[in-house]
């Protein structure tokens, strides 16, 4: 039924460009070129170095056929810009979703805002479709089997270099890079700034989908739906390799409370953390789990432009809250999502191992059990 209706809801609108005269010309790139364009690299914000690095990793594939190649995009970072998007936006091995969310409070349907503009050949990847359907917990990080037909339905391949942005700047698509990396694919990317950036940078968007797009989202829906009553579902083009490293686990916290081997980070804003403001979710009470401290996801966002602050900024703001970047951490905050924007920052700085615990605060605050800290943690 979920399928049927998002179908639906994608065909009632027609399929148009927005300024057009806009949109970036389909380019073939010599590789060894394209990676020794210094632009290339100023625009992900990597020093001279890497670019003498591009230079000379150019010159052993000098006889490499023309074309794109996601390798030549570092996956020591998290993001990339708007300008790099505009130009590689058509290149084959390139993957674009638009993994919009908002919270419940928001109000906001992201599958309408997905019709009336997203970038050109997005595809819309549904965190809440693309989940473990055996749980009450909102979307939780689905079985490898159901992501990969998730994936292979949308017509994702392990070959592909994906970028995800969210309408908010930097958010839900945070969540997505995440559940990428945790199966096993590391040429993933956020969009730094989302489509707020893209759209003020004067770049096009694009109204409706065409028939393709709609049906590979109403598929990607279908196919995590098969897997969850036991069906088989073909064909697979992408492979999963899971990660357990990067996901926690409820048992893993609560160990965590005795060992105290990682620092806990929490996501969520002070006034949740401390329990003087309510959760957006019903029945949720406010707090923290115990020895865990607060860095507000939009804490780690230039707040003019709304993309990622440097890594020297990151390594002072989470040095602030006493957090030590030599030692491990974990992240958490509602249902998971925020989290994976501090992973994110963490990455950035050069901590590619940072765990989300999944089920969050969520799932904690409704463990009877489970010792709390915060003004409402007692009521």
């Amino acid at each position: 039924m979920a399928s049927t209706l998002f179908s639906r809801t994608f065909l009632s609108a027609s399929h148009r460009l927005i300024t057009p005269s806009l949109l970036p010309q389909k380019t073939t790139l010599n590789l060894p070129s394209f990676l020794t364009r210094r632009g290339f690299y100023s625009q992900l914000g990597f020093s001279s170095t890497a670019y003498r690095s591009a230079r000379a990793m150019a010159s052993t594939v000098s006889g490499a056929r023309a074309g794109y190649s996601t390798s030549s995009v570092p996956t020591n970072e998290p993001v990339v810009s708007v300008d790099w998007l505009h130009s590689n936006l058509r290149e084959p091995d390139l993957k674009v979703l638009d993994a919009s969310w908002y919270m419940p409070d928001e109000q906001r349907n992201p599958i309408q805002e997905y019709q009336v503009a997203h970038i050109p050949g997005a595809l819309f990847f549904d965190l809440d479709g693309i989940s473990d359907r055996s749980t009450s917990l909102p979307h939780m990080l689905p079985s490898e089997e159901a992501f990969a037909a998730g994936c292979s339905a949308l017509g994702i391949e392990n070959k592909d270099g994906v970028v995800v942005y969210d309408a908010k700047g930097v958010f839900s698509a945070a969540r997505v890079w995440w559940m990428f990396r945790v199966f096993g694919h590391d040429k993933v990317w956020v969009l730094d700034g989302g489509l707020p950036r893209w759209r003020a940078s004067g770049y096009d968007v694009e109204s409706s989908a065409s028939g393709d797009a709609i049906l590979k989202a109403s598929a990607a829906s279908e196919a995590i739906e098969k897997i969850y009553q036991g069906h088989t579902v073909s064909p697979i083009t992408f492979q999963t390799k899971f990660q357990p490293h990067l996901v926690w686990t409820l048992d893993q916290v609560k160990n965590n409370l005795e060992d105290q081997t990682y620092q806990h980070v929490d996501a969520r804003s002070k006034a949740r953390f401390d329990g003087t403001a309510p959760e957006p979710r019903k029945g949720i009470r406010s707090g923290h789990i115990p020895g865990s401290k607060c860095v507000p996801y939009p804490q780690l966002f230039d707040s003019a432009s709304q993309t990622m602050l440097p890594a020297e900024d990151l390594k002072k703001r989470f040095e602030q809250e006493e957090i030590s970047l030599d030692k491990p951490i974990m992240a958490s905050c509602g249902t998971g999502v925020t989290a994976c924007i501090l992973a994110m920052g963490l990455h950035r700085v050069g901590k590619t191992d940072v765990p989300v615990y999944d089920g969050s605060w969520t799932e904690w605050a409704t463990q009877p059990d489970l010792p709390m800290e915060g003004e409402d943690s007692s009521s």
